[in-house]
């Protein structure tokens, strides 16, 4: 009877099953305290856990170390500089003028144009790979893709200087021509509409630099993409299609919700690689020192570049001039990837759908 009565009256929100049965067995007045549990994880799961924190630990103390590294070296140049650091497009260290005013200007144009490039390239073409190409043809162009990432980017720097170079100039003429009224657009000492007017006004200039990296950062993004599109709930798709959905309107209200935050950290993390891209860019620019909005016209500069052609020749105050621009592009790529995270931890894959 004492049994009844206790498992007919209501549970307490901190009581368990297995503290109400220790109670019941007992059979007194204050066995009804819900007694805690604790699971033990085992020694293998802790193991793992202490790996997983030591990774995370070892990968901010190298970033921690490279920060202080460039900080440290760059020290002598940031304290004659000052703020003009960020506000002189003039780079002659030895003479106490230097800046990274155009070679700032100039890195955030060519991967911006770069982005513009790939990223509907790239969203296309994983969209194709993910729901329309034949399973056998799939894995072809996955594995085409993969292979596409990983070539050197030398290679794509010879590729844009001796043979993108030449085909991309009646189109860059053509943009000038019809929306040279943009002044991004606008090319200084050139005429479009004459067709005898010189090619060399059109070359070594933004707009193929970031072709040039457009295609580099491609792969990767469009890697990244399919992988997302390929785990959009196969439940939500058949029930997209139950409704009446085409294929383009189940990709419209399921992939591509599904695959958001995917998408948005595809695109950044090739917005990263094209900030610090070196050799393909210094292969292609004319390095100018001096803020070039127009990115059809011949000459822009880079961070990346700057640093590639001034090493060799560089003193100790120049050295450290150039390591004040390498800090430079390092704490830029910090922001964009803390603003890509942020961006992605409120749009996870998978949220809207």
């Amino acid at each position: 009877m004492p049994l009844l009565k206790r498992l007919r009256q209501p549970r307490t929100k901190a009581a368990t099953p297995v503290a109400v049965a220790t109670g019941a067995a007992g059979g007194g007045a204050g066995s009804d305290v819900p007694r805690r549990l604790y699971a033990d994880p085992g020694l293998p799961d802790r193991v793992f856990r202490a790996v997983l924190r030591g990774g995370g630990a070892l990968v901010l103390a190298v970033m921690l170390l490279v920060g202080g590294f460039l900080h440290y070296r760059a020290w002598l140049a940031l304290d004659k500089a000052g703020w003009g650091f960020l506000t002189t497009a003039e780079w002659a260290p030895d003479a106490g003028r230097f800046g990274i005013a155009a070679v700032l200007v100039g890195t955030v144009l060519i991967a911006s144009v770069a982005v513009c490039v790939a990223v509907p390239l790239a969203t296309g073409a994983a969209l194709y790979i993910s729901e329309y190409a034949p399973p056998r043809l799939r894995q072809t162009l996955i594995s085409v893709v993969d292979l596409m990432a990983a070539v050197p980017s030398v290679v794509y720097g010879l590729w844009g200087v001796f043979f993108l170079q030449d085909k991309v100039i009646p189109t860059a003429r053509w943009i000038a021509a019809y929306l040279g009224w943009i002044p991004l657009f606008d090319v200084d000492g050139a005429d479009p509409a004459d067709p005898l007017a010189p090619a060399s006004v059109y070359t070594s200039s933004t707009f193929i630099a970031g072709l040039v990296v457009g295609m580099m950062i491609a792969p990767i993004v469009c890697s990244i993409m399919r992988e997302v599109f390929s785990q959009a709930p196969a439940g939500e798709r058949e029930g997209a299609y139950a409704l009446g959905a085409t294929r383009w309107g189940m990709i419209r209200s399921v992939v591509l919700p599904f695959g958001k935050g995917g998408m948005i950290g595809g695109t950044m993390l090739g917005l990263g690689r094209a900030l610090g891209e070196t050799i393909a860019v210094y292969m292609i620019i004319s390095l100018v020192f001096d803020i070039q909005w127009h990115v059809l016209q011949s000459g822009t500069s880079s961070v990346s570049s700057l640093i590639a052609l001034r090493y060799g020749e560089a003193s100790e105050f120049g050295m450290s001039a150039l390591m004040a621009a390498g800090f430079a592009l390092f704490l830029m790529t910090l922001v964009v990837n803390f603003a890509a995270s942020s961006i992605v931890a409120r749009s996870r894959s998978g949220a809207a759908s």
